[in-house]
């Protein structure tokens, strides 16, 4: 009698579960990236979207929402309708600068659910090639030496970029002298030309300008050194006390919408970190400038806090606004 109603409590936990699977299963899943085609999130995305379509016989399709630095792809995530499987591609931009910058009141550890963590990457800093700073150390050597602040820039108030050199500056007391323009090809092109004197980059539009000579990598903002630049140091290498701890890393991962049931977001999470070990996809993400930093939802979950709280910190005190 009671196994019986053990059996009963098991099947009738498990209907609405294998309803929804049903219902949804051929439906293709949205793997929805927040940015234009053809950056490192949409690079991610595709490959993913092409992995896991093999891995669960399943059409998975790659929506580009761009818009309002990211927020409109995500919002659409928050709202998606209950009866179809919609993943966010989020990176630290998104997830944790944006909430804070923007003020949207939105939580994503609330209102998205983190299932899996699957890599990590940073910035870049860049010179001109003949520039006579030479590494980090010669910067802030530089800098102190001058009566007027370097020129730094940056692709929008409140990005990835600006925000590093709000927190280089803060520890290091660098002068400098903040030029924001709408993009990061025209801010590179004005380093590669001297009208800027450095300048925090994502790689992916760095690489081709560093690769022809053009631009002059001299550091690594995460805490150990690239696959892609393994000659380049980190932040943290330059023998300067204060910079000992200096990590600017933007991590990426998926986020579900919390309309998913448990069981398909546990399996999908599986299904994710999976292909994130395997050595195609990671090879792909090399290829990016990032690399393999596996997690489960919790372990994301608890990034995208620390990252919060950290990034929070530097929007206030720098006063950054968004653009």
């Amino acid at each position: 009698m009671l196994r019986r109603k053990f059996l009963f409590l098991a099947l009738a936990t498990s209907l609405p579960y294998f309803a929804w699977a049903q219902n949804t299963s051929s439906k293709p899943i949205k793997i929805t990236v927040p940015f234009a085609p053809g950056g490192g999130n949409d690079v991610i995305a595709r490959q993913l979207a092409k992995d896991l379509s093999e891995l669960r016989k399943q059409t998975v399709l790659v929506e580009n929402k761009p818009g309002a630095g990211g927020n409109i792809g995500t919002d659409y995530v928050v709202r998606t309708q209950a009866d179809e499987i919609t993943l966010l591609l989020g990176h630290t931009g998104t997830v944790s600068i944006n909430p804070v910058l923007l003020n949207t009141g939105m939580d994503p550890t609330r209102d998205l659910e983190p299932i899996a963590l699957l890599a990590s990457t940073s910035l870049v800093l860049v010179v001109a090639q003949d520039s006579k700073i030479k590494s980090v150390q010669n910067l802030i050597e530089l800098s102190g030496q001058r009566t007027v602040p370097f020129n730094y820039g940056s692709s929008g108030n409140g990005t990835g970029g600006h925000l590093t050199g709000e927190l280089f500056k803060e520890v290091t007391g660098v002068k400098r002298s903040r030029i924001h323009y709408k993009g990061t090809g025209p801010a590179l092109v004005d380093v590669a030309g001297g009208q800027l004197d450095f300048m925090f980059s994502v790689i992916p539009p760095a690489m081709a300008l560093i690769q022809s000579g053009k631009l002059r990598a001299i550091a690594v903002t995460s805490k150990k050194r690239l696959p892609v630049f393994p000659e380049v140091p980190t932040v943290a290498e330059s023998n300067i006390k204060s910079l000992s701890d200096f990590d600017s890393s933007v991590s990426y991962g998926v986020l579900a919408s919390t309309k998913t049931p448990p069981l398909i977001a546990k399996e999908l999470s599986n299904q994710i970190l999976k292909i994130g070990g395997s050595a195609q996809f990671q090879s792909k993400l090399v290829a990016e400038g990032a690399v393999p930093v596996l997690g489960n939802g919790m372990e994301y979950s608890k990034l995208i806090q620390a990252e919060t709280k950290k990034w929070a910190a530097v929007i206030k005190k720098s006063g950054a606004t968004p653009d």
